[in-house]
């Protein structure tokens, strides 16, 4: 079994993917893994919604941006490489306590949980919120806020970490088309060592 930090290391973000079907159960593995995650004075203000019929997918598809760093042509996901599933994140302000911390730990865990069954992600931002809440029928539910959106499936390309050139953190693609990541060494971002 890796360490978890090897396991974290290859953990990256996925943007191609392969015509493979996340199954029900890991999806659902990946959620409760959300559902359990540690939140502020436990107050559990996450909601999700879940995508994975394939006329869905490609709906929501259509209301996401993706990889703001490359040229559409090389950052979206061309026809056969798709995911195959999506999870929407709501911040349900209903609730007293709302914060992104929580959503980041959520966030982290969800991802991790599907990455222990080969299931890459992408946790996208740039999103189509009023559409997308439209697609999933909770437009009438103003006091819901469309966090982000999680895009699934099995990767079709790596995802390497590697050191910055020059001070540069974007992301690029090699010549196979895998994500390199330039990671900050740890001499550089630990501040204090007493």
């Amino acid at each position: 079994m890796p360490s978890i930090l090897e396991f974290l290391r290859t953990r990256r973000t996925y943007r191609r993917f392969l015509p493979k079907p996340v199954p029900d159960a890991v999806l659902r593995e990946a959620l409760e893994a959300a559902r359990i995650a540690s939140c502020g004075s436990n107050r559990q203000t996450l909601k999700y919604a879940l995508v994975q019929s394939p006329a869905a997918v490609a709906e929501m598809n259509r209301l996401v941006r993706w990889a703001a760093y490359l040229p559409p042509a090389q950052g979206y996901p061309k026809a056969g490489e798709t995911p195959t599933a999506f999870i929407a994140v709501f911040q349900d302000e209903s609730l007293p306590g709302v914060n992104d911390t929580d959503a980041g730990l959520a966030l982290g865990s969800l991802t991790a949980a599907a990455w222990a069954y080969g299931v890459g992600s992408c946790i996208m931002g740039n999103i189509d919120r009023a559409q997308i809440k439209t697609l999933l029928g909770l437009s009438d539910r103003e006091r819901l806020r469309l966090h982000s959106v999680v895009a699934l499936g099995y990767p079709a390309h790596q995802s390497h970490l590697v050191p910055m050139r020059e001070g540069s953190t974007p992301y690029y693609l090699d010549e196979n088309r895998d994500y390199c990541v330039p990671k900050r060494p740890m001499s550089e971002v630990l501040l204090a060592d007493l």
